[in-house]
């Protein structure tokens, strides 16, 4: 086995433990529908139970008494607090459901270092073939540069990295052999891939979809039978432009 076989075998495996949430060094054993059923396991917070307000009642209070003379009896007082009705409950809006959660759609499958990942055809800005790229000073270190293409600048995103930088080392970075840029929607974002493999029609079913929201939220799900990844367009656009990797 070459080095480059050894180090995809590896992104692969590494790929397939992130979708489960259980990153692991040794090959994994467990069969498809159980790494399925893991995938999207919900994260949910602990709910605080609300506090109810109490009046607050001030203790009587009692004037001292005076030998001398006679002194007129004191009526203890009371505070009264008033309780503010609490405001309705606003409604969550309801989620946006996707034209690709509609029925079958296209999905673009692409290669990188040897995994593969893809994305809906609809949520594809555009493919470029990778030019010079200018890299900038202060930036994460999963954004390449900004490459230009006809007068648009281009944040190019170094997909390994972002996608695995526990994985990433240097002698993967020198195996990488980067030769397209896929550009995410109507954004300014694009990741670097290797190869361009083909556009598949997929139904519903084709896909272990993320139903609730959590870890990974660039994750919109894993497509079954090629056990690669489905990118949430819009997701992974939010996270890059917050500067945050795919462990976020």
């Amino acid at each position: 086995m070459s080095d480059l076989q050894a180090s995809q075998k590896v992104m692969k495996h590494y790929l397939n433990a992130l979708l489960t949430d259980d990153v692991v060094e040794t090959p994994i054993q467990d069969a498809k529908k159980q790494q399925l059923n893991e995938l999207l396991a919900p994260v949910s917070a602990p709910v605080k139970a609300a506090v109810s307000a109490k009046p607050v009642v001030v203790a009587p209070v009692t004037a001292p008494v005076v030998k001398a003379a006679a002194v007129a009896p004191v009526t203890p007082v009371i505070e009264q607090v008033q309780v503010t009705a609490q405001a309705p409950a606003v409604k969550a809006a309801a989620p946006v459901v996707k034209d690709y959660r509609k029925g079958r759609f296209q999905a673009l499958f692409f290669t990188v270092a040897g995994l593969k990942v893809a994305l809906p055809l609809k949520a594809l800005g555009g493919i470029h073939k990778i030019m010079p790229i200018k890299s900038l000073p202060g930036q994460p270190e999963w954004l390449k540069g900004v490459m230009l293409y006809r007068e648009q600048k281009i944040n190019v995103v170094d997909t390994a990295l972002w996608v695995m930088p526990e994985k990433y080392d240097q002698g993967l970075a020198e195996k990488l052999n980067y030769q397209y840029v896929i550009m995410l929607g109507n954004s300014h974002w694009g990741l670097a891939c290797d190869t361009l493999v083909n556009t598949i029609a997929l139904e519903q079913d084709d896909v272990k979809w993320r139903e609730t929201e959590g870890k990974r939220p660039w994750l919109a799900g894993l497509i079954k039978q090629h056990m690669c990844a489905l990118l949430d367009v819009d997701a992974l656009i939010a996270l890059l432009a917050k500067g945050m990797n795919s462990q976020h």
